[in-house]
């Protein structure tokens, strides 16, 4: 709105110039999100109590982690309504909407946080753990995925190729399978995330990380001449989805206030379908799939260990870790619940890294 109202003032006003530039506009919708949900924060979790909006976080099968959990079973849940206010508001002021990447990632955002939504309602109403059936919850994240599929493939601006991290030359031409590549990166990044949110920070605090990078990542695909002097594939219009990014990494931060140990809130499937959707789609439009594998590692790990767990049990009959997802490995080890968040940030981090630096070493 601001870009779209202020730049064309620009030959009255010189200094209205300066919305041009999507490193200005990253920064304003960063720092808008976070002020929202610092602002809103508390109104939102009271609100949220006063519905009695509180998530079941008991863990009968697993009485040892069960004692663990005491603390949380007062706490609100369905925070994700926040996180995503932040970044609509955030975006509707500083995007750029002539971007169609930045329309789409929005779409994706709001259609998975309905979803997330409405499988929080029904947990809330029904005072269980399960809310709405399996099935429905993917039906909802195929159906996103198949059409957002269909259209990136008849898309003749957008290139149905896979790219490697560190190799210069080799791309995989995915033809038809393409659309259902779409919908498991969808799916895939959708759910990933809903599995590491188990504990308080830690999914919000890993979907940080991500953005940031990704807001890097995004600006360089989107800019021609840092595009081709990292050789890497340049997308027009793309720059915009850094703007969509830093407004995740603001917004998450600000919900990181409420959320961290012990937390006050939790973002529920609301928060984490729709932002890990958000950031599969981000990495779907700027051509970095494998790159999202590495920097989202945590994601990666965490559905991998209770693929492997379920595997396992099936086949051997017997249990790799103590329990899945890996985080609650890690608990029934002896490691407080702070110490697993802040260990898990910090190879987070350092998965970041070495995911920028696959734009170069190549």
């Amino acid at each position: 709105m601001l870009y779209h109202f202020l730049y064309p003032l620009k030959e009255y006003w010189g200094f209205l110039n300066i919305f041009k530039y999507i490193t200005f506009r990253s920064v304003g919708s960063s720092v808008t999100a976070f002020v929202i949900c610092m602002v809103f924060g508390n109104l939102i979790i009271k609100f949220l109590s006063s519905l009695g909006a509180i998530e079941s976080t008991s863990r009968e099968h697993a009485p040892e982690l069960d004692s663990l959990y005491q603390h949380k079973h007062s706490i609100p849940s369905m925070g994700g309504v926040l996180i995503i206010f932040s970044i609509l508001v955030a975006n509707i002021l500083w995007g750029n909407f002539e971007s169609k990447y930045l329309i789409f990632v929005l779409v994706v955002t709001v259609w998975l946080g309905l979803v997330g939504f409405i499988d929080d309602f029904v947990k809330v109403k029904t005072k269980k753990s399960r809310g709405i059936p399996a099935v429905i919850k993917l039906i909802g994240q195929l159906v996103l995925g198949i059409l957002l599929g269909v259209y990136l493939y008849y898309d003749t601006d957008y290139q149905k190729v896979l790219y490697f991290p560190f190799v210069k030359k080799y791309v995989l031409y995915l033809g038809f399978l393409f659309i259902p590549f779409v919908v498991i990166v969808i799916v895939g990044a959708s759910n990933a995330l809903n599995i590491t949110d188990g504990l308080d920070g830690l999914a919000i605090g890993c979907a940080i990380i991500v953005s940031a990078t990704f807001s890097i990542i995004s600006y360089v695909s989107g800019h021609y001449n840092f595009a081709s002097y990292l050789n890497i594939i340049y997308i027009p219009q793309s720059g915009e989805l850094a703007v969509f990014c830093a407004s995740l990494v603001g917004a998450g931060v600000g919900f990181l206030w409420f959320n961290s140990f012990p937390a006050t809130v939790f973002m529920g499937d609301t928060g984490s379908l729709s932002i890990g959707g958000a950031v599969g789609a981000v990495a779907l439009f700027i051509k970095k799939e494998l790159v999202l594998l590495i920097v989202g590692g945590i994601f990666v790990w965490e559905a991998l260990s209770v693929i492997l767990q379920v595997l396992s049990f099936k086949i051997r009959g017997k249990r790799i870790f103590r329990m899945a997802p890996f985080h609650h490995h890690l608990q029934l080890k002896g490691w407080h619940e702070s110490k697993v968040t802040v260990r898990l940030w910090i190879i987070g981090f350092i998965l970041a890294l070495i995911g920028l630096a696959s734009l170069k070493l190549r």
